[in-house]
């Protein structure tokens, strides 16, 4: 697969980070040994994550995962990280229903201890669908699996999505309404017009962004339903699974308050990006794995509600998804690891999906 080289995540050292680490803890367990820190392969664009090992006698647990906020120094992929806003809704997940959902334990909000705001939550023991290569590729063990097993996984995916959606009550979500006027799904628009914003703001905007912003305007659903708590990074590739049953459900920094086809939109174009660029790149992928209309029709059976509005949900979640690679190209330029092409629209890997969208051919044009 022809790609850039891999954008640095981070400017740190874990072993430093182990160091001060120790420090920190000893004020609450004292005593208490760091062990075996390591930065995870998967390790995301966002938010950091360490792993470490925790020897103390009293220790709640001793395979710990420490989720940072990002290092301001390594060009953000977003503008503000609020860990205690995670932590809440991990906690509150955990109360409310039965998805599964690390144990959250300290938060540290002062970032004077490891230079950022964090907290420490169980580690989850299991094996995650490859971002690098793509589970859409040979060579996994997601790919490797029979039907059978891959519509297991599928299933249960779904089934996460409709209990949390069934269970959390919403009254306890109203914490994540964004700030502005106008419906959950308009404030949550508006949200990422002005991320756009901060994203180009000295650079050269997306026409393609910008014109997918435009369709939204004219196709905005009649009825947009009711608003539930929606997970957000809505994909299987946050999700450890035990076999192939979900055994904890990860990256709640996107959590919103907003319509149950937020997350159903997100968790079927993040598929959907990719299978086609596996395609493009020769390969047949998994064509008959997470497709919309198993998707939809899994849900509605969960849940009683139809998804609606999928076709706005879908080219919503792509152009959430050409921002945030938009601003991960440009930090890619930051750090001197691309050079800057003459149309920005190039830094967007799913252009041709998403153009596609904006055309209105895109499901038309085959895909499922």
């Amino acid at each position: 697969m022809a790609t850039a080289p891999r954008p640095r995540t981070t400017t740190r050292d874990p072993q430093e980070i182990g160091r001060r680490l120790t420090r920190w803890l000893d004020a609450r367990l004292p005593g208490a040994r760091v062990t075996g820190v390591e930065v995870p392969s998967s390790n995301g664009m966002s938010s950091e994550t360490l792993l470490f090992g925790l020897d103390h006698p009293d220790a709640p647990v001793r395979a710990c995962a420490l989720r940072l906020a990002a290092d301001p120094a390594a060009y953000t992929v977003f503008p503000v990280y609020d860990m205690a806003r995670q932590h809440r809704v991990m906690r509150l997940v955990a109360e409310h229903t039965d998805v599964p959902v690390p144990r959250v334990l300290w938060l540290e909000e002062d970032p004077a201890a490891l230079g950022a705001p964090f907290f420490v939550m169980e580690r989850a023991q299991g094996r995650v669908p490859p971002d690098v290569m793509p589970y859409t590729y040979e060579g996994n063990w997601l790919h490797s699996a029979s039907d059978a097993e891959r519509r297991r996984l599928e299933d249960a995916t779904v089934a996460v999505l409709a209990g949390l959606h069934d269970r959390f009550p919403a009254e306890e979500a109203a914490f994540l309404l964004l700030p502005g006027e106008g419906s959950p799904l308009r404030r949550h628009v508006e949200a990422q017009r002005a991320y756009y914003a901060w994203v180009v703001e000295g650079l050269s905007p997306s026409p393609l962004i910008e014109s997918a912003f435009d369709w939204l305007d004219a196709h905005w659903p009649a009825d947009e339903g009711p608003a539930v708590l929606c997970w957000g990074d809505a994909r299987i590739g946050n999700i450890v699974y035990d076999g192939f049953e979900p055994a904890a459900v990860l990256d709640w920094e996107m959590a919103a308050l907003g319509p149950r086809e937020l997350d159903l939109g997100w968790t079927v174009y993040l598929h959907r990006f990719f299978q086609d660029l596996t395609v493009s790149f020769g390969q047949p992928g998994l064509p008959g794995f997470l497709t919309r209309g198993h998707i939809e029709a899994r849900y509605a059976q969960l849940t009683g509600h139809t998804p609606r509005a999928m076709e706005f949900h879908t080219l919503y979640a792509a152009l959430r998804h050409a921002v945030v690679m938009l601003r991960i190209a440009y930090r890619q330029l930051h750090f001197g690891e691309v050079r800057a092409p003459e149309d920005p629209d190039t830094l967007i890997l799913h252009r041709a999906s998403l153009e596609a969208m904006v055309r209105g051919t895109y499901w038309s044009g085959g895909a499922s």
